[in-house]
């Protein structure tokens, strides 16, 4: 009310102002600023900047409701743990629908970070314009007091005709009108400055949101995995589970190995189709392959026959397993065409490339997979990232060499 109360007092000033004034100016012919030379606020830009305020209200709203129930998640997988295969499918599922939503998350944080920039933009100029327009308010109230006190009318008393009476009634009109025009335009602009305020706070307000959201569904990420990790643990130390758990992991190995050697099956059955349209085939010319990821802490597990840590019976372990961060970028060992880029239960997700003469490598457990099926890819070129999806306690990359149709160590490749 207050607020209101002095807006109206000031109003009625500049009325004044303008009745006064209008005798200056006739009396020293000083001319009246033209308001189409003052940039001035519209309804629109006002109505586009309240929509603005009400579209970031809504993206913080929606923030807030994002957030991926973990409890919910886990309340849901516990009925899926005596069924091994179903669990690790619906988690890793789980996994990569907030894997998403934290990419989505990150690209929001960069969009908003350039939102503020242009919000404190508009609020500098809306700051400068608003002040141009109180200057100019302030030198017009100067210049009446320093030219004394003209009162309407003494104005129109002093025509020297009825013509002249009338030519001075238009121009006081005028001012009044000019002066009240001013003060709308000011008044727009104290508005439109308030607006630009709102609207800041609001969007550093979402950023900040948006910040904690990725860090939360991080967290959310990384208590999924571990949790992943020691259900497995838990399942295969399990003495009850032993017999089970030994039967399932010699399923899964040749599940894995039909799977693979379906592919390779379809692979050699194109290439005999190119051959018989006389089309070139991809050869391998016997070079180094390329470390198969950016780097690692350690190996966890090599290649070749080896106890099993958990089950304590001898299994031939197929690859070299890398353990890395999660999100470490993978490699192409080298050249090659891209044949499988899929998800399984016991690989996860995985990759795998063509190098020509019935050489393959195969990249598992990825987080994300960067390469589609009949890609080409160059050595060196990423990917995948490193994870823990499928049958895996642990963010690593197990990387598998086969050559017409074995395994083979992948360090005769390596370390050539």
């Amino acid at each position: 009310m207050k607020e209101q109360k002095r807006n109206h007092i000031f109003s009625w000033a500049l009325g004044l102002l303008g009745l006064c004034l209008c005798g200056v100016l006739l009396a020293t012919d000083a001319p009246v600023a033209d308001a189409a030379t003052m940039s001035s606020i519209t309804s629109d830009s006002i109505k586009d900047k309240q929509q603005q305020i009400q579209q970031a209200e809504k993206e913080k709203k929606e923030l807030q409701n994002s957030l991926s129930d973990i409890k919910a998640i886990k309340k849901s997988l516990e009925s899926k743990k005596k069924d091994l295969k179903n669990y690790i499918t619906e988690l890793d599922g789980n996994l990569a629908k907030i894997e998403a939503n934290v990419a989505d998350l990150r690209a929001q944080i960069t969009a908003k970070e350039d939102d503020i920039a242009v919000a404190q933009a508009e609020l500098d100029a809306a700051l400068q314009r608003e002040n141009n327009q109180k200057e100019s308010m302030y030198a017009r109230i100067k210049m009446v007091y320093e030219q004394g006190n003209a009162s309407w009318a003494d104005v129109l008393l002093t025509a020297q005709s009825f013509g002249d009476f009338l030519n001075k009634a238009d121009y006081v009109e005028k001012v009044i009108a000019y002066d009240h025009q001013m003060w709308e335009e000011y008044k727009d602009s104290r508005q439109y400055v308030e607006l630009c305020k709102e609207q800041l706070e609001l969007e550093k307000e979402v950023l900040d949101q948006a910040k904690a959201t990725v860090e939360q569904e991080q967290a959310a990420l990384e208590d999924l995995i571990a949790q992943k990790g020691k259900d497995l643990l838990a399942y295969e130390s399990d003495i009850n589970n032993q017999a089970q758990a030994i039967k399932e992991y010699e399923a899964e190995i040749q599940a894995q190995k039909e799977e693979i050697e379906a592919l390779e099956a379809a692979i050699n059955e194109e290439k005999k189709q190119i051959l018989a349209s006389n089309g070139i085939v991809l050869t391998y010319d016997g070079g180094q392959f390329k470390m198969p990821l950016a780097s690692y802490t350690r190996i966890s597990d090599d290649y070749g026959w080896r106890i099993h840590p958990i089950l304590k019976r001898q299994q031939f372990h197929n690859g070299v397993d890398f353990a890395s961060p999660k999100g470490t970028a993978i490699y192409a060992a080298y050249d090659g065409v891209v044949v499988a880029s899929t998800y399984s239960s016991t690989m996860g997700n995985y990759v795998m490339i063509d190098h020509g003469d019935n050489l393959y490598t195969i990249y598992m457990h990825a987080s994300k997979l960067y390469v589609s099926k009949d890609d080409i890819v160059v050595r060196g070129e990423t990917i995948a990232a490193v994870g823990s999806t499928g049958r895996s306690t642990g963010n690593h990359l197990h990387f598998s060499v086969r050559r017409n149709g074995n395994y083979e160590s992948p360090w005769d490749y390596l370390k050539k």
